[in-house]
């Protein structure tokens, strides 16, 4: 990727789109082009044609996605799965039309099925029953690896495919009802700790192990595959990425580090009536780490700059 080509990351106002351009500009990439939803609405097909016709981007990041938590995804399927396809649709049939050089499109490990071998290789893609809390997302994401990879076949382009753990960091979504289960439990500790309660309540046992990854090294391991992982040629259009820490901790566990961060000083107690969910949900990154790429921000630390970043654009607490 040469330092004055000209990148376009849809969705740069995104949690992982926003990283992606902070680790670019680290580099001293600075010919990044991004437009807001209001700006550039990638669902309508004409509009991102004319988008790359006029700008013709010569690689792109495509980090733009309608995306949200098990409410959300319960509440809105139609909306899920119609939007993430036209976006998808539109902007990987606009790089093969306008010669972008390369993609990188952003999946989501809930690719996988509900009850995939743990950890979660590349090759259980399809390999069993996703869960059906996230089915149209999934689906999706699915059509998205499987678009690139098609294209990859029968245009000889170079397009590939990255599949996140859960992310998390400035910018992300702390909505009371449709953020993931980090984000949401900072904004509860921040508000229990702001209206002085006695307690926090989590759902569930807080026995279910979950991985998670700062943003910005999601971007940076974006950007190293975007430099340094070609599936051009392959028959099978090449093999999506899994990308995360490799490293799992419990919900109790993460409840109570967030608890420290914030500094609340009440309970921290868990509704046993509540479901658990999947016991464990770990992606297997040995492909990416024998690459040569491996995490940099450990999860306390992580935390703590995700919740300045809160505490400083989203708290009440400190207005």
């Amino acid at each position: 990727m040469e330092i004055n080509a000209k990148i376009y990351i849809a969705g740069h106002k995104g949690l992982v789109g926003s990283a992606i351009e902070r680790v670019l500009k680290k580099e001293g990439f600075h010919n990044i082009i991004g437009r807001s939803h209001s700006e550039l609405d990638l669902t309508d097909q004409t509009k991102v044609n004319d988008f790359f016709r006029k700008e013709k981007p010569e690689y792109v990041f495509l980090a733009a996605a309608k995306v949200g938590g098990i409410h959300a995804n319960n509440t809105y399927p139609a909306e899920f799965i119609f939007s993430n396809l036209q976006i998808q649709n539109n902007i990987i049939d606009a790089c093969h039309k306008f010669q972008a050089k390369k993609l990188v499109f952003l999946g989501s490990s809930c690719i996988y099925p509900k009850f995939a071998k743990q950890p979660m290789d590349e090759g259980q893609l399809l390999d069993g029953k996703l869960e059906p809390t996230n089915e149209p997302y999934a689906v999706a994401k699915i059509a998205g690896i499987v678009m690139c990879q098609s294209y990859n076949r029968q245009y000889g382009t170079n397009y590939i495919s990255v599949m996140p753990t859960n992310l998390y960091g400035p910018g992300d979504n702390y909505h009371p009802e449709n953020s993931h289960v980090l984000p949401a439990l900072i904004r509860r500790f921040d508000e229990a700790k702001k209206q002085n309660l006695p307690e926090v309540v989590v759902w569930g046992t807080g026995k279910p192990l979950r991985e998670f990854l700062y943003s910005d090294d999601m971007a940076r391991a974006c950007v190293f595959l975007m430099k340094n992982y070609d599936v051009t040629g392959d028959p099978k259009g090449g093999e999506h990425v899994n990308v995360g820490s490799g490293i799992e901790v419990s919900i109790r566990e993460l409840a109570e580090t967030v608890k420290e961060v914030v500094g609340y000083k009440g309970l921290l107690t868990f509704d046993l009536t509540k479901p658990d969910g999947t016991p464990r949900k770990l992606l297997d990154v040995s492909k990416l780490h024998k690459m040569g790429w491996k995490h940099q921000v450990e999860l306390k630390q992580g935390i703590e700059l995700a919740y300045g970043d809160f505490f400083a654009n989203f708290s009440q607490s400190n207005k």
